[in-house]
């Protein structure tokens, strides 16, 4: 091979390295989330706020004004719960008592708009055990908000322990 031959190949490879080197950069990637509105974030951040101080001090009647009738909840141990009564029955029965508390991880919530439906909050909170005196490790939820009317509710809940 010849010598500008040689020199082509060592270039093309001082290339390769370097491009490989520049994707693996670029998966140490950083993420700061700003919201889209912050009417909307606002909105969305004093819904939750409102929902799980009811959640909390056993509210049942707030709790079920804010969710839809056609509730959707999905939790990754317990399944899929479309029953808006069995749902607010099971909070009554596992949560109220002090049994179950939710705090919500402090500028975790995320919140984008959805087109003619509503919006999505992504967060992470965590759940204090009153019976065991205990506090899981922060956990993924994603809540899609619907406002109908300007009306909000609660129309699907994803859980992840």
């Amino acid at each position: 091979m010849s010598f500008f031959k040689t020199c082509l190949v060592i270039a093309a490879m001082a290339i390769f390295v370097i491009a490989c080197s520049s994707s693996k950069k670029s998966s140490n990637y950083s993420y700061v989330y700003k919201p889209q509105s912050q009417a909307l974030f606002d909105t969305i951040a004093h819904l939750d706020s409102v929902f799980f101080s009811a959640y909390n001090s056993c509210n049942i009647d707030v709790q079920a004004a804010m969710y839809s009738d056609t509730m959707e909840f999905y939790h990754d141990k317990g399944g899929l719960m479309t029953d808006k009564a069995q749902i607010l029955a099971d909070t009554k029965k596992y949560v109220c008592g002090n049994k179950v508390s939710r705090e919500l991880v402090k500028g975790s919530i995320e919140v984008y708009s959805i087109n003619n439906y509503g919006a999505v909050e992504m967060g992470l909170h965590r759940f204090h055990n009153g019976m065991e005196n205990s506090t899981s490790d922060p956990s993924k939820f994603i809540i899609f908000w619907q406002n109908t009317n300007n009306k909000w509710t609660i129309r699907k809940v994803v859980s992840l322990h």
